[in-house]
């Protein structure tokens, strides 16, 4: 078996609707996660739920997701996540010609069509604090940080990335059992930026793909928003990612 597709649902049962017959018909093996109940109605011919007992965090189970699948890929995608046909194709064509690629994601648009940056240089301490502040109103990110976004630059060929968005990764298994999979540590945040930190570490490179093609909604709740549990989140998160590599605050 080549690709395990790992969908968590956390409510998100109208969303599956539109992802899953698009995912289907390209892995392997597709198992969806009921984080809490009623996460998921009608499923494609063959797919497989787990429900959780108790909801545990998206890396949590991401992990539970890896350790009930075979595939020698793991495509961790989130609900509203609409793979192109051939999307996860291109993906895997990449990854197995390239044997150090670790990780693989692909390029996302708007569902109206228009580019997402989701390839991303690694965090900064000045970066983040203007991003995640109030400081962000007298220095718009989109415009001041465009290296972080890397706004200029929308490539039509394959380029490494520091990381990418987790909403549709392709994983090499025999990385994340090297790296102990995801960190169910963070508990929703930042999980996707340490994974691709741990694996530029181990020497594991991270492709972005952008003839794969996926369509997604991103929530992007902490741009809009400067105090809610989002944010508590994020920051929790971004300690925890400090606390784990401290190096990351010499990266002014």
């Amino acid at each position: 078996m080549k690709v395990s597709a790992v969908v968590v649902s956390h409510g998100h049962a109208a969303e599956l609707e539109g992802s899953l017959p698009a995912l289907a018909p390209q892995v392997d093996e597709l198992l969806v996660i009921a984080n809490v109940p009623r996460s998921v109605g009608v499923l494609p011919e063959g797919a497989r739920v787990l429900e959780n007992r108790r909801p545990l965090s998206l890396a949590a189970n991401i992990n539970a997701g890896i350790a009930a699948t075979t595939g020698a890929y793991v495509l961790a995608a989130n609900p509203d996540a609409i793979p192109a046909p051939g999307a996860v194709a291109a993906l895997v064509g990449f990854a197995e010609a390239h044997p150090r690629c670790g990780i693989a994601g692909p390029q996302m648009r708007w569902r109206d069509g228009s580019w997402q940056p989701t390839r991303r240089r690694f965090p900064t301490v000045r970066g983040t604090l203007v991003r995640r502040t109030p400081l962000r109103r007298l220095r718009n990110p989109y415009e001041r940080q465009r290296e972080h976004y890397l706004l200029d630059e929308q490539p039509s060929e394959p380029v490494e990335a520091d990381w990418m968005l987790g909403a549709f990764l392709l994983q090499r298994r025999e990385m994340l059992d090297q790296l102990g999979g995801w960190d169910s540590g963070y508990r929703h945040y930042c999980e996707d930026i340490d994974l691709c930190y741990r694996a530029k570490l181990a020497g594991w490179e991270r492709w972005y793909v952008p003839q794969a093609v996926v369509a997604h909604e991103y929530a992007a709740v902490i741009d809009r928003r400067f105090f809610s549990r989002h944010t508590l989140w994020h920051l929790r998160g971004m300690a925890r990612f400090v606390r784990k590599h401290p190096e990351r605050l010499l990266a002014l």
